[in-house]
This record gives structure tokens, sequence and C-alpha cells, in this order.
């Protein structure tokens, strides 16, 4: 099923499949050949978390122009390098080039401006999650990392941990935004972010130009 949310914030593109991970990872790879035809280059930001080795198991399989694309975190738990807390590991099967968020640093706000004056002026995708609380990236329900103007913030312990993030101006003024969910117990939050729930940290993405892929559990509470 594919359609559009539309309401004050903007309009969203919706897929719902049994095969969400592929159908996610050919949509990404159409974009990142559109990049590469258009400006030579493609920028891509991802995220980590459960749906994101699927996606990315399937999007290695795919046409891609590996050679021009560079791929940066969306956000990265504060832990050592290797630990099994940390999204890098996850990237791994990426054959382009990649940029690790410096989480290892003492100075971690000064390793986020760092991070920050290497972005791309506009990435052409970022990838997004969804967790079960509503938050995407690593802004955590109630944390002030969404109201950030810079680029790159550092955020509270959240879920045992301190993380690094992309801030909404950033994710935002991407080109397109891919959001892939699975499983019932995001159905909520998908079901609220659909509605234009203020309340969640999702709620702060840009509707227009976000697609959404969410398999049947996770769309189950959208709304007729």
């Amino acid at each position: 099923m594919r359609g559009r949310a539309v309401w004050d914030g903007g309009e969203m593109d919706i897929t719902v499949s049994e095969r969400p991970s592929e159908e996610a990872a050919e949509w990404l790879a159409r974009r990142l050949r559109a990049a590469d035809r258009r400006r030579g280059s493609a920028a891509l930001a991802v995220s980590g978390g459960s749906t994101a080795p699927p996606l990315f198991a399937a999007l290695v399989a795919l046409d891609v122009p590996w050679e021009t694309v560079t791929v940066w975190q969306v956000d990265e738990r504060v832990a050592p390098d290797g630990h099994p807390d940390r999204n890098r590991g996850q990237l791994d099967v990426l054959p382009c080039a990649v940029r690790s968020m410096p989480v290892t640093s003492r100075d971690l706000r000064a390793a986020a401006r760092r991070y920050a004056a290497r972005l791309p002026d506009r990435f052409d995708v970022v990838h997004l999650g969804l967790g079960h609380d509503g938050h995407t990236a690593s802004w955590p329900p109630g944390d002030p990392v969404v109201e950030s103007e810079r680029p790159v913030e550092v955020t509270a312990v959240f879920n045992d941990r301190r993380r690094m993030t992309l801030t909404p101006p950033v994710v935002n003024a991407a080109r397109s935004r891919l959001v892939l969910t699975t499983g019932v117990e995001k159905a909520e939050m998908v079901g609220r972010w659909v509605r234009g729930d203020p309340t969640i940290p999702i709620d702060r993405v840009r509707r227009t130009d976000t697609f959404l892929f969410a398999d049947s559990e996770a769309s189950s509470r959208l709304p007729g």
C-alpha cells in the first residue's frame, strides 16, 4: 500500500509493505544514483537501531555508485570504539567513505563542533528510525536538543548513554528523509506521528519530502 498523509504541517509519503527494508533500500538506491548523476556525489546520513542492518544488507545488493557516496552518522552513543552499544559497527558493510562521530573525545562538545564543520552543505538523504517512545535520531523525549540551532549536539543520558546527534535543522534541510520502522511495538508512535502529535520528538521531522516505510504491524494504527 502506498499513500500520503496530509495535515497542516505538510505531506508525507507512506509505503506499507511486507518487505519494507527491501523497498526502502530500492528507494534509497534510486536517490543515491540520482544525486550522483546531478552533482557527481551523494551525501547520506544514517541512523543505527534494529532496522538499520536489514536496510544496509538490502542496499549493498543494489546498483549504487559507492565510489561517489559518503556516509555520515545521524547519531551515536558515547561508548568506546568497538563497544556493542555503538552504531558504527553496523556501517562496516557499506563499501564507501564513512565519517564516524567522534564520541570517544574527552571534550564532546568541541568534538561535536568539529564534526559539524565537516558536514555537507545539504544531505541528499537522511535515514531515520523510530523508537517506541517516539524518539528519532537521538532526540530523547524532553531533551532540549530538539530546540538547538547548532548542527550537532550532545544529549543528556538517555537509556544509559549520552548521545551525539544531528539536530532538527540539519535533518530537515536534507533533500529527503527516509524513515524505516517495523513491529507492533512501534504502531502507537507511528499513528501518533502521522496524526501530528507535537509531544513526541519525531514530530520535529519535516513532513514534506519525508518517506515512511513500515510493515503491516507498525502501520496498524495509521488513520483510516
